[in-house]
């Protein structure tokens, strides 16, 4: 269909979108709304920092096997009852619970086993196992982490300048950060308890982000080629990216749904998994088509900016 397809012109991409408005036009308004979510952030990651979890801290790993088959919430509230709290996992037809909290001594240890006896059912005394968690697993998972990022940008920006150009590079990965710092940020301002399942998420949303990131750019570089002498940038790109509205939001939509499912009908174990990942695909998608590209229009526009003294400025 020609309205749809890559010949379109800009006035007919916008003829056939009812909801159409010029993206790019606004792009300091998108940037303002940005900066009002990641400026709370970055305060609150100086001022208080982040709530980390056992992951991080260190604390008692026990793995409990109960004689039937118990429930998240039923071990949550016995540890709400005698001051501890942490994830809870279940396995082998809910009859085993990995239960992970803060590092407990004997006295503390022997009171929560009695309330989980008490209220939850009885377990297998024999086949209990406990391990002390040292702060140094979260330490290596942190750096690990850290350098996964620092490779997966790097191969990013040699994938993106290759396929496209080095400023498109640019843009994604500030649209990337941007992403990542927004997650983290609202896990500050808000103070929700991360662990190692945190860490999956933001590496999770770091690609997904790009994904779609890349659609948008493709069809940019296939429109910018196809520009005539006097053609606005700034109105190819805004077409370029209402021609890749329709799959954006369908794909964000879908993602959200699956998410949104995991995290209202997921246990407690997830919670902070899906919530981290339900911000990072919100932010991915709000960030591909209302931030990368508008940073491409502003690098695109700096850059062919005339110099004094050119004949460009001369003329």
């Amino acid at each position: 269909m020609k309205s749809g397809g890559h010949s379109a012109t800009y006035e007919e991409v916008k003829k056939i979108h009812r909801l159409y408005f010029n993206i790019v036009n606004k792009r300091y308004w998108w940037f303002a709304i940005s900066l009002l979510v990641l400026i709370p952030g970055i305060i609150s990651l100086f001022m208080q920092g982040l709530n980390l979890g056992i992951d991080f801290k260190g604390g008692t790993m026990l793995d409990v096997t109960f004689k039937k088959p118990v429930t998240q919430a039923a071990i949550t509230d016995t540890m709400k009852s005698v001051g501890l709290e942490g994830p809870v996992q279940l396995s082998n037809g809910n009859s085993t619970a990995l239960i992970r909290t803060e590092a407990l001594e004997e006295t503390k240890r022997n009171e929560f086993l009695t309330a989980l006896q008490k209220k939850v059912g009885d377990y297998d005394k024999s086949s209990l196992k406990e391990d002390k968690v040292g702060p140094a697993m979260g330490q290596e998972l942190t750096r690990n982490a850290f350098y996964a990022l620092l490779i997966a940008m790097g191969l990013m920006i040699g994938y993106i300048t290759i396929r496209f150009q080095f400023v498109f590079a640019i843009s994604g990965i500030i649209a990337l950060l941007h992403d990542v710092f927004v997650v983290v940020g609202l896990f500050s301002l808000f103070q929700w308890e991360i662990d190692s399942t945190f860490v999956a998420a933001i590496l999770t949303v770091f690609g997904y982000s790009i994904n779609d990131t890349v659609i948008i750019f493709d069809r940019i570089r296939e429109n910018e080629l196809r520009m005539r002498r006097g053609d606005s940038y700034e109105d190819m790109v805004d077409k370029s990216i209402w021609q890749t509205m329709r799959r954006s939001i369908n794909t964000v939509i879908t993602v959200l749904i699956a998410l949104l499912s995991i995290f209202v009908l997921g246990g407690e174990s997830t919670k902070l998994f899906s919530l981290a990942m339900l911000l990072g695909v919100f932010s991915g998608a709000y960030s591909s088509i209302f931030i990368a590209s508008q940073i491409l229009v502003e690098i695109k526009k700096r850059m062919k900016k005339p110099r004094k003294g050119s004949k460009a400025a001369r003329a």
